[in-house]
């Protein structure tokens, strides 16, 4: 049977009115804290803030977090409450930026965009290039449905090599496979969970497994690639290329010896915009504050033990 369940909106100064309508639109109450079964974490710049949040109402059953990334949530994840996150929320706008870098870096615009004459002609189709995704969630599923239409031969590489729900002729491969995947790439996009076993994943030793030709792209999290093995790579050609939304350390500082490498397209993590952003996340909030009340599963769980 569904009930209104009693939603809280916290911190006090980030609460915005369209989160609160987003409660009242999944049937929520909103109320305070100390009054809440449920929680929604509005502040994704002041993860400290939640700590003294969480102590002040122990009576709290589940806590929404904004964004897919957890990281800076780690110290608060418990085993008593419910956990969920924006994992999937935005996987369209970040899927949507892959595939503008993919084509940016592939058909030569590190090259062209900076002329001030007429170049030779550069550049690889992405029409039935050979892509190896890392990672087998939201966002690759979104990447794959744009890359449908080029006809790639498509490798994603999971932690358990699973078929991608909805998501036919793709080939799936566990994290044995990994140098394997890469040595055949025309491009390898980067779309992974933060953990202890991904962080630096894309090392010298994955660099130099990649074609001269290959593009790298990383629409994930710059902690993902090291990048003093990146920036030799494109330094010596090893690839050809590499598409960053995300760096390490980010933001990027200026006079970064990235910034001046004419194979390195940069952007400040925009794949999301606060702006695309909103709308979506107020989507996944109403509909976990609906299956709450309707004792439904939730949207998004975060998996404690594994931290993502």
């Amino acid at each position: 049977m569904t009930r209104q369940p009693l939603v809280a909106v916290e911190p006090e100064c980030w609460r915005r009115d369209d989160l609160v309508g987003a409660v009242h639109a999944g049937g929520g109450i909103v109320v305070p804290a100390a009054e809440a079964e449920g929680l929604i974490w509005a502040d994704p710049q002041s993860p400290g803030l939640l700590g003294p949040v969480l102590r002040a109402a122990p009576q709290l059953r589940w806590v929404q977090l904004p964004y897919a990334g957890i990281e800076p949530y780690l110290e608060f994840l418990d085993g008593e409450r419910l956990w969920t996150c924006g994992k999937g929320v935005y996987a369209e706008p970040v899927a949507e930026m892959a595939l503008g870098m993919l084509l940016a870096g592939m058909r030569g615009l590190t090259s062209y965009l900076p002329a001030r004459s007429w170049l030779g002609p550069e550049g690889r189709n992405l029409r039935g290039a050979a892509i190896t995704v890392l990672g087998g969630g939201g966002i690759t599923v979104e990447l794959l449905k744009l890359l449908a239409p080029f006809e790639c031969d498509v490798t994603v590489l999971r932690r358990h090599p699973e078929p991608l729900p909805g998501i036919t002729g793709v080939r799936v491969v566990g994290p044995a496979a990994l140098g394997e995947a890469l040595a055949g790439s025309d491009a390898v996009v980067v779309a992974l969970a933060l953990t202890a076993e991904t962080r630096g994943i894309v090392d010298a030793e994955a660099l130099a497994t990649m074609p001269e030709h290959c593009w790298l792209v990383n629409v994930a999290r710059g902690e993902h690639v090291v990048t003093d093995d990146l920036l030799e790579a494109l330094g010596a050609g090893t690839i050809a290329g590499a598409a960053l939304d995300v760096t390490d350390p980010e933001p990027l500082p200026d006079g970064h010896p990235l910034w001046d490498l004419p194979n390195c397209i940069i952007t400040p993590h925009v794949g999301n915009t606060p702006e695309m952003g909103m709308a979506l996340l107020n989507r996944r909030v109403t509909e976990n504050v609906r299956r709450f009340g309707a004792g439904e599963p939730l949207l998004g769980p975060v998996h404690v033990a594994l931290g993502y």
